[in-house]
């Protein structure tokens, strides 16, 4: 294990000012021991990684990590700089900087060090002691041994002064009685990798617990594995912490309790805060645990199964400061991000139904009725049919899970009744949203009435699915279905009676929507709109889907063809890329762009949104029509008008990497290999997919 980081692969001057640069100083090292394989092709990795989430903590800690294939074996490298580099931690630029890299398969051994190393790093005195050490020697051993121990809390009555001080909240009981019981909670971190953040905010929960004499208890979900909390240990908790950018696995576990959810990064930087937050909850009494549970706690090493999913409300708001907007969009992308396999397998089954059985295949009798073997028509009936089925869930799903990511599980069934009623009354994609909205308020709503202990065990199962259901089935049947039944109507038959500078102006705005965040939730309203007038196609409609798709194509297409004739204002890592950009544009994938827009939003954004613009104009203009929701190139003879379209995709790419090339030249970019120049980078955003 000694060998997963050597002197080598420290460097206690590392001059990089920029964190693609830090990360391609230790990256080299790795490859110069032959612990990489590809250089660019991890570096490529690191930067996917990087755009998930910064990957800064407070205390000047930078820490970019990934599981790659160019990886050869789990390996660390260490930096140390003179100049800080910003990581995006809250607190300023990091000073010391971990590399670290694990393989697709890296084994458990391997990862618990790893895990070992990030929970090390929330401890001041490790940290002084790397800042402090002039040898890369005593700097790799360091990092490979054990964390300091930690001075455990005196218990009151055991050492002298410290009794009763705030180390601890053992205190003994009024009237001289037992010392009452600490506060216990139980919690759960995990991140997108699984590497270091899910360790490090254990670890700092860990620690905020003993300051605060609180017991708490961590199961880390991270890529070395997890061992499940005792179940007994869960019953007694008296709240429950969830900090992860992952799904939490077994999460009904904790139902029924005070519950404080949030991302990894805040149980690393605000754990105290949220030791605090988790405590106020359970003393409002908000969804707490039965009021018998100490009498019918099982006793210690009894396997209990799992509470069912309750009405615990889960404090859903992320970090501080974020406002009712951000959770808006959250809410609304959980339902379009379960609905778009439903879209692209129901959509391209019934595209591949026109294609095979011609424009009438609507009219063929069922397949369950009729199907004969060896004729075209009836296997292009099977498929549209099937397609056609996929379809109907499209909204009901888009409601349901609207509403799972405003109140988890409990708000499915009536998030899926208020999607088929949306159906039912034709209030079609807007109703949907309407109905998961609904469902998800309603759902919250009934979590948070005070109900007697003896019903608490049917809410999840009976009382929320009964109430919250005839309560949407009520509001869109009689109250708000209707009106956004006619909004939908008029809204189609506008669509339908789209020509000229009015559907050119249109495709420009759908145009830029697609292109300004590569896949984000901008680029997935644009989406949205135009899968949800395929629901009930009509020749605006399909000119609308044709729009969409055509400037979606474009930013993949344009980075692509920038770095073919202009190699030299790309790094490498870039160029490599942009071979597989060509590809991604071609099927209609614009999340191929995010790693130029990511390096340099501030060329790359707006180049990629003037060329959507021109491609989606001009496709409305030549009257293109698609009836496929997805598919891109792949799908052209479902296109009406193939040249032209095909031709607004051209122009769009063109300009596009025209205007990249351009801007790129006036500012300068490295030449071949090199590190991204100062002002290729101080600039850079967050782009999300």
């Amino acid at each position: 294990m000694s060998d997963m980081i050597t002197a080598d692969l420290v460097d206690l001057d590392l001059a990089a000012r920029t964190k693609q640069a830090a990360a391609r100083s230790l990256a080299e090292r790795m490859v110069a021991l032959g612990r990489v394989t590809d250089l660019d092709g991890f570096l490529a990795d690191v930067e996917a990684r990087e755009a998930q989430m910064p990957t800064g903590l407070d205390g000047g800690i930078g820490i970019p990590h990934c599981r790659s294939a160019h990886v050869v074996g789990p390996t660390l490298a260490f930096g140390r700089a003179a100049h800080g580099i910003d990581f995006g931690a809250a607190d300023g630029p990091a000073d010391l900087v971990f590399l670290i890299a694990a393989p697709a398969g890296a084994d458990d051994a391997h990862l618990a060090i790893l895990s070992s190393l990030a929970r090390s790093l929330t401890d001041p005195e490790f940290t002084a002691a790397l800042r402090a050490t002039t040898s890369a020697t005593a700097a790799a051993a360091l990092l490979l041994g054990e964390k300091p121990p930690q001075a455990e809390p005196e218990v009151p009555g055991t050492g002298g002064e410290s009794a009763g001080g705030p180390a601890s909240e053992v205190t003994a009981a009024p009237g001289g009685g037992a010392p009452a019981e600490p506060f216990r909670i139980v919690a759960v971190t995990s991140c997108p990798t699984g590497i270091a953040h899910t360790y490090m905010a254990a670890q700092a929960l860990e620690q905020a617990g003993r300051d605060a004499g609180v017991e708490i208890s961590v199961e880390t979900q991270g890529s070395a594995g997890f061992t499940r909390l005792d179940p007994a240990v869960v019953a007694a908790a008296d709240g429950v912490i969830l900090a992860h950018d992952v799904p939490v696995r077994d999460r009904e576990r904790f139902a029924g309790k005070p519950t404080v959810d949030v991302g990894v990064k805040a149980g690393v930087n605000r754990a105290a805060d949220l030791i605090a937050e988790v405590r106020a909850k359970a003393a409002r009494g908000e969804a707490t645990a039965p009021e018998d549970q100490d009498a019918t706690a099982p006793a210690p090493g009894t396997v209990t199964a799992p509470a069912p999913n309750t009405a615990a409300p889960v404090d859903r708001g992320g970090e501080p400061g974020e406002g009712y907007g951000a959770r808006l969009r959250a809410w609304l992308m959980s339902g379009v991000g379960y609905m778009v396999p439903f879209v692209a397998a129901g959509g391209l089954l019934m595209a591949l139904g026109f294609a095979v059985g011609g424009w009438d295949i609507d009219k063929a009798p069922s397949v369950a009725e009729h199907f004969a073997w060896g004729q075209a028509d009836s296997w292009a009936a099977l498929m549209f049919q099937t397609g056609g089925l996929a379809f109907q869930f499209l909204v009901p799903v888009l409601a349901g899970y609207i509403a799972y990511g405003m109140a988890d599980r409990p708000g499915l069934v009536p998030g899926f009744v208020g999607g088929a009623v949306a159906l039912t009354i034709d209030a079609g994609f807007l109703g949907g949203l309407a109905a998961g909205l609904l469902a998800g308020a309603v759902v919250r709503g009934v979590q948070r009435l005070r109900v007697p202990s003896a019903l608490r065990g049917i809410m999840p199962v009976v009382v929320i699915p009964l109430v919250a259901s005839a309560v949407v089935g009520f509001l869109m049947f009689l109250v708000v279905g209707k009106p956004i039944a006619a909004l939908q109507g008029a809204l189609t038959d506008w669509l339908a009676g789209l020509t000229g500078a009015n559907a050119v102006l249109l495709g420009a705005l759908l145009g830029l929507m697609m292109c300004f965040d590569l896949g984000g939730p901008v680029n997935k309203v644009a989406y949205a709109f135009a899968v949800g007038g395929l629901t009930t196609p009509t020749d605006g409609s399909l000119k609308v889907m044709a729009a969409v798709m055509a400037a979606g194509m474009v930013p993949p297409l344009a980075m692509a063809l920038a770095t073919t004739v202009r190699a030299r204002l790309f790094t490498r890592a870039e160029r490599e890329n942009g071979k597989a950009a060509w590809v991604l544009g071609a099927s209609f994938i614009s999340e191929g762009a995010i790693p130029f827009a990511a390096a340099d939003p501030l060329r790359v954004i707006p180049s990629v949104m003037a060329g959507g613009a021109v491609t989606g104009a001009l496709s409305m203009a030549f009257e293109a029509t698609l009836r496929a929701p997805h598919g891109g190139v792949f799908v052209v003879p479902l296109i009406g008008n193939p040249f032209p379209y095909l031709a607004a995709v051209l122009a769009g790419t063109v300009l596009s990497a025209a205007l990249v090339i351009a801007l790129k030249s006036h500012r300068g970019r490295p030449a071949a290999g090199g590190d991204p120049s100062p002002s290729a980078t101080d600039h850079k955003v967050a782009v999300t997919a």
